[in-house]
């Protein structure tokens, strides 16, 4: 009768083992759209102050059109990619769509605020000053809530990873996730010489 008994508890606790990974699991698994809502929000504050540096802008900028076209092209190819990934913040596919997307987005921006610099009038406007701030906070931002995202993945894809948790994974049909990576080529990615 002894035997039967420890034979239960053996089978009881690895019920409850089994319990304790799979709510670990879920629970980081959750961290994931908490950790994307945070980029959401900053990706969507940087799209809705462009608009407003494109407008100032265009006062001053009236010989580079296409330089302001391309700004505004490249947000509304980013917004569609956001939307996309908004629904599937774990998808490898949409998360590397959309950091190419956003790379394009702050590529137009970049020139655009380069073009902004060879004008003095524009330069001094206080409006896009404030705006050219706001952006470059928001950089901070989003830098940040990436940061955050993909230590959310690290820990969920440890997790799914690591033994004993993997059989429950497996079990249950946990898949890992994909971290935002950068899109930069291996030229964007050297180190820059300096020679005086």
């Amino acid at each position: 009768m002894i035997p039967f008994f420890i034979f239960l508890a053996l089978i009881a606790a690895l019920i409850v083992w089994g319990i304790a990974i799979y709510n670990r699991l879920v629970q980081l698994r959750n961290r994931l759209p908490n950790a994307w809502a945070q980029i959401d929000v900053q990706l969507k504050r940087r799209h809705d102050l462009i608009p407003n540096l494109v407008q100032v802008a265009a006062r001053y900028l009236k010989h580079e059109q296409e330089t302001l076209q391309a700004v505004t092209a490249a947000r509304g190819q980013a917004q569609g990619l956001l939307e996309a990934a908004r629904h599937t913040p774990a998808s490898a596919a949409a998360i590397t769509q959309l950091a190419a997307g956003e790379a394009a987005l702050m590529g137009s921006l970049g020139r655009l605020l380069a073009v902004a610099e060879a004008y003095p009038a524009l330069k001094a406007n206080e409006q896009m000053r404030a705006l050219s701030e706001e952006i470059t906070s928001t950089e901070n931002r989003v830098g940040f809530a990436r940061q955050a995202y993909n230590d959310a993945v690290l820990d969920l894809n440890n997790a799914l990873q690591a033994f004993p948790a993997v059989i429950i994974a497996r079990l249950c049909g946990f898949e890992v996730a994909a971290p935002m990576q950068s899109t930069a080529s291996q030229a964007e990615r050297a180190a820059p010489q300096v020679r005086f």
